[in-house]
């Protein structure tokens, strides 16, 4: 599955900040950390502080605190800010003269599409925090993917 920029920026600073809800944080701060664009995180901040999952603090020493549950919050409750997530996998499919194949491949499109949202719907954040603590790749791999994006 691949994700708009927006969603991707909006996982990054949610769970960011949902690691430790005390802490403040900036949108430079943020985007540093992960190697992206700052004045587009700051767009994709608004919007999660308009849907109630971060509040924003303003002025000298301002920046952004997680407002949210983490345990209740899950992955596809801020998938679904960023992307049209209910849309008909129907349309998706590529049309074909076997009607028969062309309702096989939609099947199989809606199947696939039915697994990832309920998994998506089945990890919180709390989870995904600690899946993220217990794996190396977690920290191993940042770096690595930091100068990866600056590359591009």
């Amino acid at each position: 599955m691949k994700f708009q920029k927006a969603t991707e920026f909006a996982l990054y600073a949610v769970l960011e900040l949902a690691a430790d809800p005390a802490r403040q944080l900036t949108a430079v701060e943020i985007a540093d950390k992960y190697g992206i664009s700052a004045h587009h995180l700051a767009k994709v901040l608004r919007d999660l502080g308009r849907a109630g999952l971060v509040d924003a603090v303003r002025g000298v020493g301002g920046g952004y605190r997680f407002a949210g549950n983490a345990k209740r919050l899950t992955l596809m409750d801020v998938i679904r800010l960023f992307e049209d997530v209910g849309t008909d996998s129907s349309d998706t499919a590529p049309r074909t003269t076997g009607e028969d194949i062309a309702e096989g491949l939609r099947f199989v499109v809606a199947e696939l599409d039915a697994q990832t949202s309920a998994t998506l719907r089945s990890i919180s954040l709390s989870t995904m925090l600690k899946l993220v603590a217990r794996h190396p790749w977690a920290t191993e791999a940042r770096p690595a993917r930091r100068a990866a994006r600056r590359a591009r």
